[in-house]
């Protein structure tokens, strides 16, 4: 069974979102974010600048190394 793990992160500036997208990029498994109703692949640039990014993010992984999931929680 894939475990799943929420967060929430912040992403207030081009290049935080930049350096988020290239590290989640790397890392195997399922990243979703939520605004709202809005639920958007966390590997997608284009997605993540189409949310409100001035308010938190919830991130939500499914089948992601425990090491991966540690390196994020420098975006929370």
């Amino acid at each position: 069974m894939m475990k799943t793990t929420t967060m929430f992160i912040k992403l207030q500036s081009i290049d935080k979102v930049k350096h988020f997208v290239n590290d989640v990029s790397k890392m195997q498994g399922d990243f979703d974010l939520t605004a709202g109703r809005y639920v958007i692949n966390a590997k997608s640039i284009m997605g993540i600048f189409s949310l409100d990014l001035s308010k938190p993010l919830q991130l939500k992984i499914s089948g992601a190394e425990e090491d991966d999931i540690v390196k994020l929680k420098k975006y929370c």
